[in-house]
C-alpha cells in the first residue's frame, strides 16, 4: 500500500507544478495621472485587495515604477486587467 500512496504524490506534486506555470502577473505601470487614493481605491475595488495591500502596492509602483499587484490565470486576470484600463491605470498581465 505503500507504493500506491508514493505514485500520488508524485501526481500531485506534477499536477501542481503545470499550475505554477500557467500562472501570471497583473502588473499597474507608474503613471503621472492619478492619485495614490484613485490606485489604492481602484485595486481594493478591482483586485479586492485589503486597503493596507493597496497602499503598499501603491508605494511600490510609485518608487519602482511597477508593481505586480495580482498573480493568477490569464482568465482571471483579464477582466481585471481591463477594469483597471477602463480606470485609466496602465495594466499588463505578464
Amino acid at each position: 500500500m505503500a507504493e500506491t500512496e508514493t505514485e500520488t504524490d508524485v501526481l500531485e506534486l506534477v499536477e501542481t507544478k503545470t499550475t505554477l506555470e500557467d500562472t501570471k502577473d497583473l502588473i499597474i505601470y507608474n503613471d503621472d495621472y492619478n492619485t495614490f487614493d484613485y490606485v489604492i481605491e481602484s485595486l481594493v475595488k478591482v483586485c479586492k485587495h485589503e486597503v493596507i495591500q493597496a497602499e503598499q502596492c501603491t508605494w511600490i509602483i510609485h518608487y519602482n515604477g511597477k508593481c505586480a499587484v495580482k498573480k493568477g490565470s490569464f482568465d482571471v486576470l483579464r477582466p481585471m486587467r481591463q477594469a483597471l484600463s477602463e480606470r485609466g491605470l496602465d495594466a499588463k498581465i505578464h
